[in-house]
């Protein structure tokens, strides 16, 4: 069994087909209005990738890249554009080797930091604590920085987590600057 199973890819995943569906969903809607590919479709399509956190670099190269597909092989069909955009997106996805999917890092990288973020509800804090109980079983010092100091009760999951696992756990109390705890945390 992999490190992914362990972690619950699947879960991970499913949370975010909500974020998929907005932008696939926006996307196909705008293309559906439209009779033929020109610049105003494009940039539509380059402001629903930019408001679904896709970030504003990654999105203008997607587009960038489109809108080069499109003149080099002709394309004038808007239905085109969805293979087209996923074909983009694909492209610019890079697969993690062995050892950067289970978090081996060489000496030369240390501390190793994994930032774990996402909308409430998609399993980050399961995923932490299954991470550090593999890392903690692979014989690596694993340090939990319980910078989620707003949401009700984060701090109290986070260490049950950390217990279970064997790692250690910073924290600080509720409504405290998350950037302090990360500090802290590198610190230690």
């Amino acid at each position: 069994m992999g490190l992914l199973d362990r972690i619950g890819f699947g879960k991970l995943k499913d949370g975010l087909a909500r974020t998929r569906e907005t932008i696939v969903g926006k996307v196909a809607k705008l293309v559906s209005s439209r009779m033929s590919i020109d610049e105003d479709l494009l940039e539509g399509i380059e402001e629903i990738l930019i408001a679904s956190d896709i970030g504003v670099a990654t999105s203008l190269e997607i587009i960038e890249g489109l809108r080069q597909r499109v003149r080099r092989e002709g394309y004038t069909d808007p239905a085109a554009l969805n293979e087209l955009l996923k074909d983009e997106i694909r492209a610019r996805l890079v697969p993690l080797s062995a050892s950067e999917a289970s978090g081996a890092a060489g000496p030369e990288v240390s501390p190793h930091v994994i930032m774990v973020v996402g909308i409430n509800g998609v399993g980050k804090t399961t995923t932490i604590g299954k991470l550090a109980y593999e890392f903690v079983q692979q014989g690596k010092k694993v340090v939990i920085a319980a910078a989620d100091t707003f949401r009700a009760a984060a701090n109290e999951q986070l260490e049950i987590w950390a217990k279970r696992a064997g790692a250690e756990i910073i924290q600080q109390r509720h409504g405290s600057d998350p950037a302090a705890v990360a500090y802290d945390s590198l610190q230690a």
